[in-house]
């Protein structure tokens, strides 16, 4: 009898000391989970910010191109790749986000011309592609704002040969 005594206790104890566990396993995920929440959204870049990014990456892109520095070249435009997936990301809901898909082909145009490493190809791709970059500013009423083929490198710092 007392053994009987003892299993049942124990397995009180047991059950007991196991639903406590997952009251406060699920407590500390509700708390792990709000402070990621407050984490991801303490800090929004804006869409000018992420804009200025793909503006510096895109004359960098130039300057490596004409320099036939491939490796460069191929790293800059997968800066730009990545800085418009963080305007799609960050800045969503913003009207001129959803225009950003008209960058796709011309960008693949450029990547395809690195990747052969064809000076006059990637002349004429980054030429179309700094043209969509304008079509896309007008149809979303930022014509003021006009890119063009770079004069000059972005940074004194940086050798693009």
């Amino acid at each position: 009898m007392f053994k009987k005594v003892c299993i049942a206790v124990l397995l009180l104890f047991l059950h007991t000391s196991c639903s406590d566990n997952t009251d406060r396993i699920t407590e500390l995920q509700k708390q792990v989970d709000s402070l990621r929440s407050k984490v991801e959204n303490q800090y929004t870049p804006g869409f000018g910010e992420l804009m200025s990014n793909v503006q510096v990456h895109h004359a960098k892109l130039w300057f490596a191109g004409i320099n036939q520095n491939w490796k460069l070249a191929d790293f800059e435009i997968h800066e730009i790749e990545e800085s418009l997936a963080d305007i799609l990301k960050y800045q969503s809901k913003r009207d001129e986000s959803k225009s950003l898909n008209v960058i796709n082909a011309p960008l693949e145009n450029v990547n395809s011309a690195i990747e052969k490493r064809d000076l006059n190809l990637f002349k004429n791709t980054f030429v179309k592609l700094t043209n969509t970059c304008n079509a896309c500013h007008e149809a979303v009423k930022f014509e003021f704002n006009k890119v063009k083929i770079p004069e000059s490198p972005p940074f004194s710092n940086q050798e693009f040969k």
